[in-house]
């Protein structure tokens, strides 16, 4: 079996840090998540099975962040949290309609039920083929499919629906006046 060359792994950032925002919601959280995934990585040889390197790490991403719940869920919060206080990212300036629109959407994917974000991310994110997503998650190539299709219509519900509504759920209808 293959092992991991840790010099192909630059390759890889780009897809591992668009598929740790999208499961944490955040930059910066997404920043640490794959510095943290890396380094878990890295720690030792590591042998790679079918689906390669990306499959791989999509499940050392996804398994990072599963611990990085539990141990948040463990520890007290000591510090106050400003929900609204974001840094400024220097790349928005020049896009700003287009920050927000990622923002936007990766809120939307940060919001689904772990089993569909997780799937979304493997398929439209990393770029992971349906079988590779299904290998590394764990579970079958329909299931997948069907949980990218509920995902793709819950962002899209998510993003399409007005902001004073709060959107609306899976299956939900716009009521019409005559």
């Amino acid at each position: 079996m293959p092992r991991l060359d840790p010099a192909s792994l630059g390759r890889h950032l780009d897809a591992l840090y668009r598929a740790a925002w999208a499961l944490c919601g955040s930059r910066e959280d997404a920043e640490d998540l794959v510095q943290d995934t890396l380094t878990r990585v890295l720690a030792r040889p590591r042998t790679i099975r079918e689906g390669g390197e990306r499959a791989y790490l999509m499940q050392a991403l996804r398994n990072t962040f599963a611990s990085t719940l539990r141990t948040r869920s463990r520890r007290p919060r000591t510090v106050a949290e400003v929900p609204d206080a974001e840094p400024v990212d220097p790349r928005a300036i020049q896009r700003p309609d287009g920050a927000a629109e990622m923002r936007e959407l990766f809120t939307a994917v940060a919001g689904l039920p772990e089993d569909f974000r997780l799937a979304l991310v493997a398929v439209d994110i990393l770029g992971l083929s349906y079988a590779e997503a299904a290998g590394a998650l764990g579970t079958s190539e329909a299931t997948i499919t069907t949980r990218i299709y509920r995902a793709r219509r819950r962002v899209v519900t998510a993003v399409s629906a007005p902001a004073s509504t709060g959107g609306g759920g899976e299956g939900s209808t716009p009521h019409r006046r005559p």
